[in-house]
């Protein structure tokens, strides 16, 4: 039988031609760039008149330096550029210790002239307390119904929430919505009523312009004391009392000075540092 030749050639297999592998990235159209995204706590870019309008302001308050509160009020009105009824804010630093608690403040003071706006309250009551509290302007008052309607709905069309003494059993299941938001009924805030406390007066007090007040981390009180519409006697009403109310709280723990500065601003202003 007959050997194959080895010296054949063997004819290699052709192999199909590969396919053109796609581009990775298509093209970009025409203004399509890389768009910025947006940073937590970080604005956007501002304009090139917007910046121009805040230097010149700042130089402006620089070289005013500190003022009185009625000059600062005064500076206040000409440094004006939105066209809202902004609010008039005042902001205290404090010589505390923020880490030490029994050197935070915390509280609510009503103030003469109110705060210029509708403020809606809100009441955890129960019995003869729920009529009590709607006679005297509260736009809600209630109990378990409100409740419900907040943990289940989340429901959150109120300003200030008060609640009366027999009621905070209930109320206290609310902590972890109301609380980040600032409207937990709390002692301190003067915002739960005592047994046999006057229902209809701290209803009254709040719908009238009772703020609250707490130190933030950094040792600093704020608060909206009015509006730019208000005159000047009825802001330096509000601002003085706001402030008396401060120096009356200041905790026995602290030692040297107590108010360190005062700034006066409002909603779209810069601040404008108050002698005191």
């Amino acid at each position: 039988m007959a050997k194959k030749k080895d010296d054949e050639k063997q004819v290699p297999v052709s192999k199909a031609p590969e396919a053109p592998v796609a581009e990775a990235t298509k093209a970009e159209a025409p203004g399509e760039g890389k768009k910025r995204k947006k940073q937590p706590g970080i604005p956007p870019r501002r304009g090139k008149k917007l910046r121009g309008v805040l230097k010149s302001q700042e130089q402006k308050l620089r070289k005013e330096g500190t003022l009185s509160l009625r000059k600062a009020l005064t500076l206040l009105r000409t440094t004006r550029r939105a066209k809202f009824d902004e609010t008039v804010e005042v902001h205290m630093n404090l010589g505390i210790d923020a880490t030490q608690a029994d050197q935070l403040i915390r509280g609510s003071v009503a103030l003469p002239h109110g705060v210029g706006k509708n403020v809606r309250v809100l009441v955890f009551a129960q019995g003869a307390n729920v009529e009590t509290a709607k006679k005297a302007g509260a736009d809600f008052a209630g109990g378990d119904e409100l409740i419900k309607k907040i943990n289940e709905e989340g429901w959150l069309d109120f300003d200030v929430a008060l609640a009366t003494q027999d009621m905070m059993a209930k109320v206290i299941r609310l902590g972890k919505v109301l609380g980040p938001r600032g409207l937990m009924p709390t002692p301190k805030a003067g915002t739960v009523i005592p047994a046999g406390g006057d229902v209809s007066a701290s209803v009254k007090e709040f719908k009238a312009g009772k703020v609250e007040y707490r130190t933030d981390k950094g040792g600093n009180v704020h608060a909206g004391v009015g509006k730019l519409s208000f005159n000047d006697d009825q802001l330096s009403d509000n601002i003085n009392t706001f402030i008396e109310q401060i120096r009356s709280v200041k905790p026995s723990g602290v030692k040297g000075n107590y108010i360190l500065g005062i700034t006066v601003a409002s909603t779209m202003s810069p601040g404008i540092s108050v002698a005191f």
